[in-house]
């Protein structure tokens, strides 16, 4: 297997020992001169991914961003005109990134450095900086992928060039910039956030992908039907590097018998792909000087949806332990919960699961759930949700799942209270904006000599001594209303009692200050 064989899941397999040796600091920039005429490929190498192979090369190419790439937005504009300071790329794998910024090097003519924040370092970046320096008049666009992996001192060492122009920084970012991009570096950038492909995008590039004799898949005679390639798309979850990657894949493991029965022709006509009349049929190729690619009708092999039944059984879902997709999930399902959507809730729960969250995670959330958004309504919801994740710690995955699903449909179809947070709220709005009140005398410890001298406890009413334990005191020196039940599940209850107690709290007073 070649070294840069990919796997099922587009990702390249463990590269031999002597492939994967570090290079010796004297050839870094010839690396990097590598990347530079990457730009502007002549022709891709078979030994490349089908991913690295199918890159686009204009903007038009560019499929799945229209909000990005459509005739008047911002980016073309820029791109057209090339007066453009820096860019950052903000999106999930395989959603066209490093595409865009090799499109824009190969549009404006820029000389197009790449690295990887994980691998370059100061060192090679103050050498790629005084090389833009020494290079005016060649604009120097550099590319890193992997941005968020600079750290601030890094970041910072970028600023002084991208102020006076000498390079033009394309950023591409997995993580959100607003936390791993320094303000100083962002307020200099145009901020592109790229959404994942739609499932129609990434078939239409696998269509093309089966039938390119120059780059694709074309000279294997593969075909597959709509229903399949929009099956294996959906699978791939938005991301089109995977999923081209994973279409090699199946297609390499196909029986040879159709790459073997090609027949590479001398005509330089444009392929069509429909039969001819001798009965051969032939596939798409991208140029007319590309020679002709002949499969006989009966070489063609099919992928069927058979063939993607491994790639089903170990998906991977787009799911992060701490970044974006990590909190918008969390987010949704506390919200579903508290929007009382226990389908939502369910789903969401499920996909948090599959991405590999953490249980007792979800569990914390859902305890601060059943006192935030349910609390009174509902009380046995805090319970049920403290029960749950001490299942998550004693029981464990895969069936503390069972207890996350059950607290989570108790919390998401119970009554719905904020009354608890909202009291809470108001509390300590009145303990830090005003005065904080003395406690009254009587309500004071009585503990020791000195405290019943200066006259602790005296004038206490013992509440069981009083029907429905109200003595009709006060129990604030200037009495506050913080609490307002809702009239939802117990809370209702809730609210019926308080009232009657105030108008029995209203009337002792009354009678106290009559007698006196």
């Amino acid at each position: 297997m070649p070294d840069d064989q990919p796997d099922l899941f587009g990702e390249s397999l463990p590269r031999s020992p002597a492939a994967s040796a570090p290079r010796p600091a004297s050839s870094r920039t010839s690396t990097r001169a590598a990347f530079s005429a990457s730009a502007h490929p002549s022709r891709p190498s078979a030994a490349q991914p089908l991913a690295a192979r199918m890159r686009p090369r204009t903007l038009a190419e560019i499929v799945g961003q229209e909000h990005l790439t459509a005739p008047g937005a911002l980016l073309p504009r820029l791109i057209s005109s090339n007066r453009f300071g820096s860019l950052i790329f903000y999106g999930p794998p395989g959603c066209g990134k490093t595409s865009f910024a090799e499109v824009i090097a190969r549009e404006t003519g820029s000389r197009f450095v790449r690295i990887n924040a994980v691998m370059s370092n100061v060192a090679e970046l103050r050498e790629i900086l005084a090389d833009a320096r020494r290079l005016p008049e060649t604009p120097t666009l550099l590319f890193i992928d992997e941005l968020h992996r600079f750290n601030k001192s890094q970041q910072d060492l970028l600023l002084p060039d991208v102020e006076e122009g000498y390079i033009r920084l394309i950023g591409a970012t997995t993580h959100n910039p607003g936390f791993y991009v320094n303000p100083p570096l962002l307020s200099r950038s145009h901020l592109f956030r790229l959404e994942p492909l739609s499932t129609a995008a990434i078939a239409s590039v696998l269509r093309r992908a089966l039938a390119d004799t120059e780059r694709g898949l074309g000279s294997h005679g593969v075909t597959a039907s709509d229903a399949v390639l929009a099956d294996l798309a959906v699978l791939c979850d938005g991301d089109l590097r995977r999923a081209l990657n994973s279409l090699e894949v199946i297609v390499l493991s196909m029986p040879a018998a159709a790459a073997a029965a090609a027949e590479v022709t001398s005509d330089k006509d444009q392929v069509t792909g429909n039969t001819s009349a001798d009965g051969a049929a032939t596939a798409a190729a991208p140029t007319a000087s590309q020679s002709a690619i002949r499969i006989p009708q009966s070489a063609f092999k099919e992928i069927t949806p058979a063939d993607l039944e491994a790639f089903a059984r170990e998906r991977r879902i787009r799911y992060d332990a701490d970044e974006d997709e990590h909190y918008d999930t969390i987010s949704v399902f506390i919200k579903s919960c508290r929007g009382s959507d226990p389908d939502a809730a369910m789903y969401w729960l499920a996909k948090m699961l599959a991405g590999g969250e953490d249980p007792r995670f979800i569990a914390r959330r859902l305890v601060i759930l059943a006192s935030e958004d349910v609390g009174l309504a509902d009380p046995l919801a805090l319970p049920t949700a403290v029960a749950a994740h001490h299942a998550c710690d004693f029981v464990g995955l895969p069936e503390c799942e069972y207890a996350l699903a059950h607290a989570t449909l108790y919390i998401a179809c119970a009554n719905k209270s904020n009354s608890a947070a909202t009291a809470l709220f108001e509390a300590k709005r009145a303990v830090s904006g005003n005065t904080i009140q003395k406690v009254p005398l009587p309500f004071r410890d009585k503990g020791g000599q000195a405290s019943k001298r200066a006259g602790h406890g005296k004038g206490y009413l013992y509440s069981h001594d009083f029907p429905e334990n109200i003595s009709g005191q006060d129990y604030l020196e200037k009495p506050l209303t913080l609490y307002t039940p809702k009239t939802l599940g117990m809370e209702a209850r809730i609210a019926e009692r308080l009232a009657r107690w105030r108008e029995m709290r209203a009337a002792i007073q009354a009678e106290s200050k009559r007698k006196t």
